[in-house]
């Protein structure tokens, strides 16, 4: 299979287009004036929690201080795969770049969780909108080409769009040999068929990513 990367970076935007075998698998554009927080990784710092509506205020060097709620602070996940949702042709929705985090109830209450003052790694899973500061969440994820990657959980799920048992089960078994411990993976659809080294060549990228900058990240967030 041939591969080529072709870019395209003019003053006002900057477009991205892989190709293989002479055809476009995916494409990715980003304008100047568009330039968001969605996804932005920061060390930030509770300053009031809100035991009645389960949330806290939390500041990440923004204009606005950002929002958590419970659910996007307990511990426990479910089914990372409910939210790995991909596009006819592979290409991802917005939503599967950001955190993958677990909607339902917590039962644990968020005062029990955090302390003003505390110190938490967050992910905006929301840009601030109006007088509205961001949404955030501490289930961090780093996209990549096969894999999505959550550091910070030890997990390994499978694209629910991946439907053959044997080849779920042959590309968890890899994740769980490969995988570095404590931290958690998700193949993505586009993995489906892929060999064991393609595997590993985006882990070790993630990984890198992540100990270059998640784990060290400041207030300016990566």
């Amino acid at each position: 299979m041939s591969n080529e990367l072709i870019i395209n970076a003019p003053s006002y935007e900057t477009r991205v287009a892989l190709l293989e075998n002479g055809v476009v698998s995916e494409l990715f554009v980003e304008r100047s004036g568009d330039l968001g927080i969605f996804g932005n990784i920061y060390k930030g710092k509770v300053v009031k929690i809100l035991p009645g509506m389960q949330a806290a205020f939390v500041d990440i060097g923004l204009e606005r201080t950002a929002f958590l709620y419970v659910t996007d602070v307990r511990e426990e996940l479910d089914e990372y795969e409910v939210f790995m949702k991909e596009g006819d042709e592979g290409i991802e929705l917005e939503s599967e770049f950001g955190p993958v985090r677990s909607t339902s109830a917590s039962s644990v209450p968020i005062e029990e969780l955090l302390k003003e003052g505390q110190e938490v790694l967050v992910q905006v899973s929301k840009e601030p909108l109006g007088a509205k500061g961001a949404r955030i969440t501490s289930h961090l994820s780093l996209a990549g080409r096969h894999l999505v990657f959550t550091p910070t959980v030890d997990h390994v799920g499978v694209s629910r769009r991946i439907e053959d048992d044997k080849e779920r089960k042959r590309l968890k078994e890899i994740l769980l040999r490969m995988k570095p411990p404590g931290t958690g993976f998700i193949v993505r659809t586009v993995s489906e068929g892929k060999s064991e080294d393609d595997l590993k060549a985006d882990m070790d990228y993630l990984v890198k990513l992540w100990d270059r900058k998640g784990s060290g990240s400041s207030p300016e967030g990566i």
